[in-house]
């Protein structure tokens, strides 16, 4: 190695990659690519206006404004709840970070870059537009019933993707550091 170089330095995406710096480029990820798509859906396709766009048989995209919390829960406009859901997020993402930076896993440390990434993604709408962009829409058709699943966005394909690996990581890896 030359000089000034540490043993990391040539590997930096590679396997030698501590988890911390795992867990924060997936939060940077999943944060980047969440507003990404909700920009582009807002501004440049114009969902608003095409209002819903079948892709396939099963899946729309369709605007949806969530002021409520996960899966449209506690719908409250007033500007004093979305206050009280921003600091709890505020609190929850603190406290996700303090438990990602003593997570000893990767797989931990990574589930848990996805969920603060995620909720960080749906705070910012909150504080942007006073309630979450959300766009995906699943259904399916049963003997002429149509069944749909939630509207969601990615940040909370994130956090589900996120509490599933934590799940997996917590019964069935390498024992991680409990939260905080």
């Amino acid at each position: 190695m030359g000089p000034g170089l540490r043993r990391d330095d040539n590997c930096a995406f590679g396997r030698h990659m501590t988890p911390l710096r795992a867990g924060i480029i997936a939060a940077i990820v999943t944060l980047v690519a969440d507003q990404a798509s909700k920009l582009w859906l807002l501004n440049g396709f114009d969902l608003a206006r095409r209002g819903v766009v079948k892709v396939t048989p099963f899946f729309d995209l369709v605007l949806a404004w969530n002021i409520g919390i996960s899966f449209g829960w506690l719908q409250n406009d007033s500007q004093s709840a979305q206050i009280a859901l921003m600091a709890v997020k505020a609190v929850a993402v603190i406290a996700l970070a303090i438990w990602m930076a003593r997570s000893q896993t990767r797989l931990a440390t990574v589930a848990l870059g996805l969920i603060i990434g995620g909720a960080i993604g749906n705070g910012i709408d909150r504080f942007a537009y006073g309630a979450v962009v959300d766009f995906a829409l699943f259904h399916v058709e049963i003997g002429g019933n149509t069944y749909n699943w939630y509207v969601f966005n990615l940040a909370d394909v994130a956090i589900v993707a996120g509490v599933a690996a934590l799940l997996y990581d917590s019964f069935l890896g390498v024992p991680a550091v409990k939260a905080p």
